[in-house]
């Protein structure tokens, strides 16, 4: 604010304009930069008509048209290139959808598959373990058997031949071979 103030206070000390006359001052009224202006379009413009002026302006004008053609028929190619182009990103994306589907689907059925192998395995082991298991039993009891019925016998035996004499010893065998007989003519 104080700038506008001072700018009218300065006028107030300027004389009055009583008369006409030239400002010498160079720098103030530019006229070196106005000359410089006013040679060089003369010297262009020297061999410049208004016919040939018309003609390079309808040249630049064509130009200019078949340029925005030229852009035009390329904004053309390259908006069929987006849509084709978005056409096969769709696709592909359709495409790596299903694979993504499939490959999930694929997954979870070889999950359940490993699932089911495994029990079945499984399911084998603890058959071959009972198996085994009882195979073992049947053997051990058998093997109890023998040792019980071998022990039996060497008790009978000592028994026998310590309270047989011959004569009873033979008669034993006789009643036996009366009684293998007997058995024998009930079979036939």
């Amino acid at each position: 604010m104080k700038n506008v103030t001072d700018s009218f206070l300065s006028l107030a000390h300027w004389p009055f304009a009583g008369s006409f006359g030239f400002n010498t001052d160079i720098l103030a009224t530019n006229p070196i930069n106005l000359s410089v202006v006013i040679g060089v379009l003369i010297f262009f413009g020297k061999g410049v008509c208004a016919s040939c002026l018309s003609d390079l302006l309808d040249n630049r004008k064509q130009r200019i048209l078949n340029t925005i053609r030229n852009s035009e028929e390329l904004r053309g190619g390259a908006i069929e290139q987006l849509e084709k182009a978005r056409a096969r990103l769709q696709k592909v994306e359709m495409e790596a959808d299903q694979f993504r589907v499939n490959g999930y689907s694929e997954i979870e059925r070889e999950k359940l598959n490993l699932i089911n192998s495994t029990y079945k395995t499984l399911e084998q082991l603890e058959n071959y373990k009972n198996e085994t298991i009882h195979f073992e039993q049947q053997r051990a009891i058998n093997q109890v058997r023998q040792r019980v019925f071998q022990q039996a016998l060497q008790g009978a035996l000592g028994t026998l031949n310590s309270c047989l004499n011959n004569e009873l010893h033979l008669r034993t065998i006789s009643a036996n071979i009366g009684m293998f007989g007997a058995m024998k003519e009930i079979t036939d």
